[in-house]
């Protein structure tokens, strides 16, 4: 019987190893579930090791947000070029996706926001700008919705409700379909925005 040999990481692959194994521990558990224990025992590492490479419970939390918020906003970029509402539509897609994975740990993260948690308010409009800038940025015609301040207010708006609405939808759907729910969320952008400009 031969033993596996072990493959000896990099600090900063062996970090981003533990990331990803705390982004996938989030997707099914809240933020507060997510302790160095756990991803110790995971890992089937020691602790010592995880402070080493976080420094204590908070750095990891905000370091796992951080990593959870890069791939939210990466799988929800829209495809490039083609027609404005389909970006947006696949866009919308994308983040229902991502919800619905990751429910438990999204919904503490947007919690952990909302009261002010550390460093987590700031990851969270990081991401929320991150996802809102790129409609004006990647719809530089204006196709979709004009660059002004009052459409910018519009899209923030839209945002919040377009979360709201999804995150109580994944929990209960309310007899609105997948397709229903994507359809009135891609339409009432454009049309909110038409309200005021």
């Amino acid at each position: 019987m031969t033993t596996p040999t072990r493959t000896r990481l990099s600090p900063d692959a062996r970090r981003a190893q533990l990331l990803d194994l705390g982004v996938g521990l989030l997707a099914t558990r809240s933020l507060d579930e997510l302790s160095i224990d756990l991803l110790a025992e995971t890992a089937g590492i020691s602790r010592g090791l995880l402070y080493h490479y976080f420094g204590g419970k908070q750095e990891f939390r905000e370091a796992v947000v951080r990593r959870a918020v890069d791939d939210l906003i990466a799988r929800t970029a829209p495809p490039e070029g083609g027609d404005p509402m389909e970006r947006l539509l696949a866009s919308m897609t994308a983040y229902v996706d991502y919800v619905e994975t990751n429910h438990a740990g999204y919904v503490s993260i947007v919690k952990g926001a909302a009261g002010g948690a550390g460093g987590l308010s700031a990851l969270y409009e990081e991401a929320r700008s991150a996802l809102t800038d790129r409609i004006f940025s990647e719809d530089a015609q204006g196709e979709l919705v004009p660059d002004t301040p009052a459409a910018r207010l519009m899209v923030r708006g839209w945002s919040a409700l377009a979360e709201e609405v999804v995150l109580t939808w994944v929990a209960e759907p309310g007899g609105v379909t997948r397709e229903e729910l994507l359809q009135a969320l891609t339409l009432s952008l454009p049309q909110l925005v038409a309200l005021v400009v």
